[in-house]
């Protein structure tokens, strides 16, 4: 997924209240609604802590499209 465009929107999947912020909680329930409900608490939170490059305990737009350039 290298298009910008396709990215800011697969983001605001993750970001339910629109805060420009993916919590773990966000990303375990959009995983949920995207069809895999096998995405626990502990697994959300190492997900997005992976991403979570300035440790503030979410995953910024810039942070996921980092993520996305690998």
């Amino acid at each position: 997924m290298a298009d910008i465009n396709e990215a800011r929107a697969t983001f605001d999947r993750y970001d339910a209240d629109g805060d420009g912020q993916v919590t773990p909680d966000e990303f375990k329930r959009a995983m949920a609604e995207m069809g895999d409900p096998f995405v626990t608490g502990p697994v959300a939170e190492a997900v997005i802590k992976a991403k979570d490059t300035d440790h503030d305990g979410t995953m910024s737009f810039d942070e996921f499209w980092q993520a996305l350039q690998g």
